[in-house]
């Protein structure tokens, strides 16, 4: 599977229990360690675990690689590691908080300076 059909897989499996605010970022020129990154938010703690087993359950079924999860004791911040996807699954106001879309979006920017200089 590639990397744009596996985003796209991600993103269904979001949209299937009602994530909200779901953001791709791009991060294949940031860093070697992953190529895309996808940030969701859900309304409580248990809707953020189910997003991400949902996500994991959906990935499993497609026969692909599923990594590490984290976060999911307290469901505040649900991490999972796809290998070239890396899926936050947050809830509104932590996701606030660590605002990642800036702070990746950021790095990108600064890229983008240097390289026209």
């Amino acid at each position: 599977m590639n990397i744009e059909d596996k985003t796209r897989l991600v993103v269904a499996a979001l949209e299937d229990i009602k994530a909200r605010d779901i953001a791709v970022l791009d991060t294949s020129k940031l860093t070697s360690l992953f190529e895309r990154m996808v940030i969701a938010s859900g309304d409580s703690n248990r809707q953020t675990r189910a997003l991400a087993d949902n996500v994991r359950e959906k990935v499993k079924e497609a026969g692909e690689h599923v990594g590490g999860m984290e976060g999911e004791e307290s469901g505040d911040w649900v991490l999972l590691d796809l290998g070239e996807v890396i899926v936050h699954v947050m809830l509104p106001a932590v996701r606030a908080h660590y605002n990642l879309e800036e702070l990746w979006g950021a790095g990108e920017a600064a890229r983008a300076r240097k390289a026209t200089s």
